[in-house]
């Protein structure tokens, strides 16, 4: 087979509204590296973005799934529960920023988790809006995208949002946005359209994925932290993406000292499989009555024994301190290519969380086609990278944090002629 081929059946048969970045069709992958159906090798640095930080197949979590298979693979938790959902439970509570008491619930997908913290939110405080920011990413379901900070794709033709959701702006120092800026924007929401008792929660990314790599300020989420206390606001910390060592600790928060009321997460959870949860205070996740939340897949027993597996490879192999060590090594190569790159104008993101953003040199605006360019230049010198940010001129790096070295160094080699040939347009 070929993958033109495969690249017509699937315009055939799969709607459109399903993009695909690439026409590389899988045959096989392992840790940093897949092989198409043509036998080209690529090496990975999007990790099904931001899912498999532990590689692809790595052979504990393969071997914890395995096992699992051979037991059973679903009873469905709320009729016939097992003891490993309960186990993993456990370890998030302890692992999850916050000296309280805390309680988890498994879904299935990162915006289920997200909406059901909306859920719990105003469940537990009887309120029904909801503040999030310009920029921001939670899913595309009709109350993620209602979130989401980003009109096209997410939101462009699907009609009416969610009502009661209100966005404000998100630092980015880059373009003078500042944590001033921000909460004067909630300022300016008490005060002219939303009376701060009816907030039921305040979400945010600690890093903007789709958004465009943006970290959030210290400033911010110790204001934000302090306006819920002021308030009787929820604060839900979004780590889908941040989670799971990709920032160097296993939380993004964890960074800032700052703890949120609720973490949703996904993505690097479960080595691969479908698997999402929430874990937050006791008080506000048992707010919920006895079938107000789950769902017939949620902690399905193969994503559960997957997560478990990548817990402890997490903290078997050091993955926090291998992502800060390889971050530091990316930025030290980015801030060279920088150096004979005009169109670099930033390189940010906490551990292996690492962007570089790319505007016209001449007027600094944000250049999508410069970027694009790189993406297909590194492409066909086999290297896989994703596009991000609001103006689409961001790309994101999220290379498995198990990479060899040998396969990083090869990485940079062909970004940087990737780089170079896009200059030559």
């Amino acid at each position: 087979m070929k993958n033109a081929e495969i690249a017509r059946r699937r315009t055939d048969s799969i709607s459109r509204g399903v993009g695909v970045q690439t026409e590389i069709y899988v045959d096989r992958a392992l840790n940093s590296e897949v092989w198409d159906i043509e036998g080209n090798r690529y090496i990975d640095f999007a990790a099904g973005i931001a899912v498999v930080n532990t590689g692809h197949c790595h052979p504990k979590v393969m071997a914890a799934v395995t096992a699992q298979m051979s037991k059973f693979t679903h009873t469905c938790h709320q009729v016939l529960p097992y003891e490993n959902y309960v186990r993993l439970a456990e370890r998030l509570n302890a692992l999850v920023p916050g000296e309280f008491a805390k309680k988890t619930v498994f879904v299935t997908t990162g915006a289920e988790a997200v909406e059901n913290a909306v859920k719990v939110a105003r469940i537990a405080t009887g309120r029904n809006a909801i503040i999030a920011f310009g920029g921001a990413f939670h899913g595309r379901t009709l109350l993620g995208m209602s979130l989401t900070g980003k009109v096209d794709p997410y939101k462009k033709g699907f009609g009416a949002m969610i009502p009661d959701v209100y966005h404000v702006p998100f630092p980015q120092e880059i373009h003078d946005i500042t944590t001033d800026h921000a909460m004067a924007g909630i300022t300016k929401l008490f005060k002219a359209d939303l009376d701060p008792s009816r907030v039921a929660a305040i979400i945010l990314e600690p890093v903007q994925g789709e958004g465009g790599f943006y970290p959030a300020p210290k400033d911010l989420l110790r204001a934000i932290r302090k306006l819920c206390d002021d308030h009787g606001i929820v604060m839900i910390a979004d780590e889908v993406q941040t989670g799971f060592a990709r920032t160097g600790t296993m939380f993004a928060m964890e960074q800032s000292g700052v703890a949120a009321d609720i973490t949703t997460m996904a993505k690097g959870l479960a080595g691969g499989l479908p698997l999402a949860a929430l874990t937050g205070k006791a008080s506000l996740m048992d707010a919920a009555h006895p079938g107000g939340l789950g769902g017939t897949y949620g902690g399905n027993p193969l994503g559960i024994a997957a997560a478990n597996a990548v817990l402890d490879v997490i903290e078997e192999e050091q993955l926090c301190a291998r992502a800060n060590e390889l971050g530091g090594r990316l930025k030290q190569r980015l801030e060279a290519i920088r150096s004979v790159t005009p169109e670099i104008v930033d390189i940010r993101g906490p551990g292996f969380m690492v962007a570089i953003e790319f505007a016209n040199p001449t007027n600094f605006e944000p250049d999508a086609g410069f970027t694009t360019r790189v993406r297909i230049e590194a492409q066909k010198r086999g290297l896989i990278l994703l596009t991000c940010g609001v103006y689409g001129n961001v790309v994101r790096f999220l290379a498995p944090i198990t990479i060899p070295d040998a396969h990083f160094a090869e990485a940079m080699d062909i970004l940087e002629a990737a780089v170079a040939a896009a200059r030559l347009g």
